[in-house]
């Protein structure tokens, strides 16, 4: 038997899941939660094998809630079910260690077909969802520079030194360093002259 936790702030959308997969075979709702913060003590108290984890609720979203229940205990996999299919809900929720992302229009069968999956140790993704991984796994975000950072890259690609770009901001040349060694990090390069040249190629310059 597989159980599976509901955590929604809707009480119909939980009362219509219910009915749902207490009515397949193998599958029982041993609890339900409103909040993110419910959800986090309910997980914890039924250790559930699955958790049908709604995204944005008060009392904390349901990327904090995941992240929580995956951190304190071992074997319950997440599953989250939303109307919501944004490509940063998508990414966060995915690095957040959940084990499926749904959408709520999908139908009963294939629920009750991704929690099996689910409780097999497979990832199950919605196609629209994985069509948008595979996006961006193909086309990457640019990575984000602050506005200090990239200030100094700007005069780092004029040819200004350490110690002349440090004048020119006022800053330390230390802190100067430090703001090179942050861009150098988040661009994934060494030096500065990679620094410049990648960040013109993603257009932060």
């Amino acid at each position: 038997m597989i159980r599976i936790l509901l955590v929604d702030d809707h009480p119909v959308v939980r009362m219509g899941l219910r009915g749902m997969l207490d009515a397949e075979p193998g599958l029982t709702v041993v609890g339900e939660a409103s909040s993110g913060v419910e959800g986090v003590a309910l997980a914890l108290a039924e250790r559930p094998d699955i958790v049908l984890m709604d995204l944005r609720m008060p009392g904390g979203d349901g990327v904090e809630a995941t992240e929580r229940i995956l951190a304190a205990t071992s074997g319950v996999r997440v599953m989250v079910l939303t109307t919501y299919e944004s490509d940063r809900d998508i990414l966060r929720a995915i690095e957040a260690g959940a084990a499926g992302y749904l959408l709520k229009d999908a139908s009963p069968k294939e629920l009750a077909d991704a929690v099996r999956a689910a409780a097999r140790g497979e990832t199950v993704l919605a196609p629209s969802v994985a069509s948008t991984l595979v996006r961006q796994v193909r086309n990457p975000a640019p990575p984000a520079l602050s506005a200090r950072e990239t200030e100094v890259l700007r005069l780092v690609a004029a040819g200004l030194t350490n110690a002349e770009i440090g004048k020119r901001l006022f800053i330390s040349e230390a802190t100067v360093k430090t703001h090179l060694l942050r861009a150098f990090n988040k661009l994934d390069v060494a030096d500065r002259t990679a620094a410049v040249t990648t960040a013109m190629r993603h257009g932060l310059l």
